[in-house]
């Protein structure tokens, strides 16, 4: 009992982590309905900065101007990039973000390299023990930050008139200008947004237990794409409690994969996706997601 509660609670923790990168795609596609597939690059660029200046200007200063540059990132992406073919068709703009991912990773893995980037954090490899059951720190830190982060936002998109703005371009975007809406400020705050977003669950998926940020940091937002499908791609809420699907299926798949070898090895990888498979063939537009209905 003890390890499936040490599991639950570590699954929890990294799906609220996932639900921040999930949160970046839906961001994103309810601002310009387009799928963003530069995901990667984003969360790779901030987890990059804050682990190469941690030890020369200290983790707190790292941390704020390794989120500051995801957002910077994500802002040149869409204002350089996307901004140019604004009215193409959203397929086409999907596939100019894989474009961008592939440059913006290819550069950051050759600076990288083989080296495994260690970020000085405060926690270090900590635990917190509660009666029998243990939890890294790092890990109880991110399920608060990342609550945090995410109820602020939830708060911001009901409340202010960034939100207000944002929803009128999800709505009917060709409304929401002919009302004053500036979309191009919708897109780019949000694209920013969502860097932002990355760079801090970059954070958290490069501290203890993890051994730092390497090359294959940037695959955790394939991880994240699950959640962000099966949670609903226009629904904010929904990527939270996709994230914290995917974490707890990811936790308690690796935790108990000994004891299900007859599925083969690597079942920890491939279980968020099975889920969202498994979701979709029920509802396809996902859990919170919006269904599309047509007048015939």
């Amino acid at each position: 009992m003890t390890t499936f509660i040490e599991l639950l609670l570590g699954g929890v923790s990294l799906g609220s982590v996932y639900a921040l990168i999930a949160l970046g795609f839906v961001v994103i596609f309810r601002a310009t309905e387009v799928v963003n597939f530069a995901h990667a690059s984003l969360l790779l660029a901030g987890g990059y900065v804050t682990a190469v200046l941690s030890d020369d200007i200290g983790f707190w200063p790292a941390l704020l101007t390794g989120i500051t540059s995801g957002a910077l990132v994500g802002a040149a992406i869409e204002f350089l990039v996307l901004r140019r073919y604004r009215g193409s068709d959203h397929s086409v703009l999907a596939i100019v973000t894989i474009g961008v991912d592939i440059l913006l990773v290819t550069d950051l893995t050759r600076r990288i390299g083989t080296d495994v980037l260690a970020v000085r954090d405060p926690w270090g490899d900590q635990l917190l023990t509660i009666g029998s059951v243990s939890l890294a720190q790092t890990r109880v830190a991110a399920l608060l930050v990342a609550g945090l982060l995410i109820t602020a936002f939830l708060l911001a998109f009901r409340y202010t008139s960034w939100g207000v703005a944002m929803r009128a371009a999800a709505e009917n975007a060709g409304t929401a200008a002919l009302m004053g809406i500036r979309l191009g400020r919708v897109s780019l705050g949000a694209w920013a947004v969502a860097g932002g977003l990355a760079a801090v669950a970059a954070l958290f998926l490069t501290v203890f237990p993890t051994p730092g940020l390497e090359r294959a940091t940037s695959l955790a937002a394939l991880k994240a794409f699950p959640a962000a499908i099966l949670g609903g791609l226009d629904s904010t809420t929904g990527a939270l409690a996709g994230g914290l699907i995917v974490g707890v299926t990811e936790s308690l798949a690796t935790g108990y994969q000994s004891d299900l070898t007859f599925l083969g090895r690597g079942l920890g990888d491939l279980a968020p996706y099975l889920v969202m498979i498994a979701i979709l063939l029920v509802r396809p537009a996902g859990l919170l997601g919006t269904k599309e209905t047509a007048r015939v």
